[in-house]
């Protein structure tokens, strides 16, 4: 996991598929080169071009700024953190196991959430923990799933958390409340359907959405039902969902029929609604139209991307559309200044200027962990962008980092297992949550 042992072993060749992709990837953008065979990362051609006069356009982004803490889904509830700062040269602190991972019954779907010096963390099976975040130690956990449902199929959920309350969702429908300092109970409200994504917390609010399509708003203080809103029900085959963004008085809801509903956060009324399914003929999960990723708020824009191919900018208020590219993808597009970095469908990360919606460039990533059979596909997340590095993490257990000024990958690290848990950071460390359910901390 360290930077000499991942040395070494590049040097023999046994890392062929990531060689060529500088010395540590944590360290400065353009590292020496390592000895040994070179077969570039980049092993299928881009399907997304960047557009005419790209090359023109000089990336400037804003300057890293220091976030204590990653309290809720994107950091904050508008989803929009921005350029956040880390070291210039971090490496492995610490990995704790956080309980149940990945299996053929249960899949781990829940990022960490990052508070007050704690790491909380859910399992595939509902057991939420806290974790000391300078020294990786458990300081308790407290565990969701009712008595007598311990062989049931969780299936989702996620944690938030605002003013010292951890609020976590399960996919038996239950909303919960927990004393984050302590693990002890405060107050739990059952809902009529499971709940497939992290809540979202604003304005004294917990925000709530369930496999059914319903949009459920509790008091943060006691899990009262303050209103609820009801879209278009569909079923749906990808696992989990989008958590909502809120600002402005505005919660923007992704919903698994493929709708982008913007409703009044005081009384749930509908602003207006939209859809992210491509006119162009689909295939495979394509065909898919549900909405994972979730929206980001920022001013009078909501940027958001669909699984059916399509990302598009529009406006807050009124609806309307902006722009729009014809690729899809199930991860949270990542907004700095005026620019836009999404994850597609393809494995491919692609630089977007944010206010035209114009490619400025685009960098294919490995889709097959055995490129000769093509088996085994890679499922990447990510992105998020620290210190001048867009890092994202791979389920074949390699995390990566890419210049978010012209799309070069920079280097990787070995990860204990797969990842395909977006990674967070908060206090200048970033953290992976692997299939296995190590909690893994670098700094």
């Amino acid at each position: 996991m360290r930077k000499g042992w991942l040395t070494a072993v590049l040097a023999i060749g046994v890392l062929p598929a990531l060689a060529g992709c500088g010395d540590d990837w944590f360290g400065e953008p353009e590292g020496p080169p390592l000895p040994g065979n070179r077969v570039s990362v980049l092993v299928h051609e881009t399907k997304v071009r960047p557009d005419t006069g790209a090359e023109k356009i000089e990336i400037k982004l804003p300057k890293p700024e220091a976030n204590a803490d990653w309290p809720q889904t994107g950091g904050l509830s508008h989803h929009a953190m921005e350029h956040l700062q880390i070291g210039g040269n971090i490496d492995y602190a610490w990995s704790s196991s956080i309980g149940g991972g990945s299996d053929s019954d249960d899949r781990l779907i829940a990022a960490p959430v990052v508070a007050g010096g704690k790491v909380f963390t859910m399992d595939a099976r509902a057991r939420v923990s806290a974790f000391d975040a300078a020294k990786g130690g458990r300081l308790w956990r407290f565990n969701l799933t009712p008595d007598g449902e311990e062989d049931s199929a969780v299936r989702g959920g996620g944690m938030a958390i605002d003013k010292g309350i951890l609020f976590a969702a399960t996919g038996l429908g239950e909303v919960w409340a927990i004393q984050a300092e302590s693990g002890n109970f405060y107050w739990k409200t059952q809902l009529d359907a499971p709940v497939r994504a992290a809540p979202t917390v604003y304005g004294g609010r917990v925000f709530a959405v369930t496999a059914s399509n319903k949009v459920v708003a509790l008091n943060a203080r006691n899990g009262k039902k303050l209103w609820e809103y009801v879209g278009a029900e569909e079923a749906s085959g990808l696992l989990g969902a989008a958590s909502p963004a809120a600002d402005h008085g505005v919660l923007v809801v992704a919903m698994r029929s493929g709708a982008l509903a913007a409703l009044r956060v005081e009384s749930g009324s509908l602003l207006w609604e939209d859809t992210l399914a491509s006119g162009r003929r689909a295939s495979g999960l394509a065909t898919l139209s549900d909405i994972k990723a979730p929206p980001v708020v920022s001013g009078n824009r909501v940027y958001a991307i669909g699984n059916g191919g399509l990302v598009a900018a529009i406006d807050l208020r009124t609806g309307g559309r902006i722009w729009e590219k014809d690729f899809g993808g199930v991860d949270l597009p990542w907004l700095a200044g005026d620019y836009l970095f999404v994850l597609t469908n393809g494995n491919e990360v692609v630089a977007l200027d944010a206010n035209h919606g114009r490619v400025l460039w685009a960098t294919p990533l490995s889709v097959w962990k055995n490129r000769k059979a093509h088996t085994g596909r890679i499922i990447w997340s990510g992105p998020i962008l620290a210190s001048d590095r867009l890092l994202l993490a791979g389920s074949h257990g390699y995390a990566l980092s890419i210049s978010p000024y012209t799309g070069k990958v920079l280097g990787y690290a070995k990860m204990p297992d797969g990842v395909t848990v977006p990674p967070v950071a908060a206090g200048g460390t970033v953290y992976f949550l692997t299939d296995d359910a190590d909690l893994v901390a670098y700094r």
